[in-house]
């Protein structure tokens, strides 16, 4: 693993009218088969692992998210670029608001999809 604190800190405007601010801390690298683990406030975990071939850029949808509290949802933004957004449970509220400030669409809840359906 390699890992680079981003001194200062890059900050750049996003979302519809540019009213959010995100903040760059660090740039890690993984090499094949690393893997790391975010840790929200409330102790929920969320991992990202790389492989040779790519990344698994989730746990399983229905199983380790759903244990640790996210909802995994599937949006696609007014110039049609799709997004997979993990949501916290507790916080359902607010997302909705966020894709309503954001003129998002929910596609579906990926968690909810039943065996098959994507055949």
């Amino acid at each position: 693993m390699k890992f680079d604190p981003t001194l200062p800190p890059r900050k750049f405007k996003v979302g519809l009218d540019g009213g959010v601010e995100l903040t760059e801390c660090v740039k890690l690298s993984l090499e094949p088969d690393e893997l790391v683990t975010f840790v929200d406030d409330d102790g929920s975990e969320y991992d990202v692992a790389r492989k040779d071939w790519g990344y698994y850029a989730t746990p399983s949808i229905n199983g380790r998210l759903a244990r640790n509290g996210y909802k995994t949802a599937l949006v696609r933004n007014s110039s049609g670029q799709y997004f997979i957004m993990l949501v916290t449970k507790s916080r359902l509220t607010e997302f909705h608001a966020y894709l309503d400030s954001e003129q998002q669409e929910l596609v579906t809840w990926l968690d909810e999809l039943k065996e098959g359906a994507l055949k």
